[in-house]
């Protein structure tokens, strides 16, 4: 699987990786720091960071002793375009399909407009 955004969404299909990937958005952290709410190994989130920096989703720099993970935030920037094209497209779908169906009510009521309802008397 080599296209990047297809990397990108199996990276965040697992639940564990888009936990991760949210604890991140609020600033780097250790391996260890990482796989403290998890009952995993360290090495199991060490798997876990690996599809995601396959992904291109993080990034484990060296800051002294630790080697904190970084979140690529510009990655989301190709998801959010793919996502946008195509929340453009179904709206421009729900626009049109609103402009038949005023049309059509617009119809019906000129329609029934001439002639009284059941009940209704002239």
């Amino acid at each position: 699987m080599t296209d990047p955004l297809s990397q990108v969404f199996a990276a965040l299909a697992d639940p564990t990786r888009r936990d991760m990937v949210a604890r991140l958005s609020g600033g780097d952290a250790t391996v260890g720091e990482l796989a403290a709410p998890y009952d995993v190994t360290l090495q199991a989130v060490s798997k876990h960071l690996k599809v995601l920096e396959g992904a291109g989703l993080v990034t484990r720099g060296r800051d002294a002793q630790r080697r904190p993970v970084h979140l690529e935030a510009q990655v989301f920037d190709l998801m959010t375009r793919w996502i946008e094209r195509y929340r453009r497209e179904a709206e421009a779908r729900y626009e049109r399909l609103d402009a038949v169906l005023a049309e059509l009510n617009d119809d019906n009521d000129k329609s029934h407009g001439d002639h009284p309802q059941q009940g209704e008397t002239a």
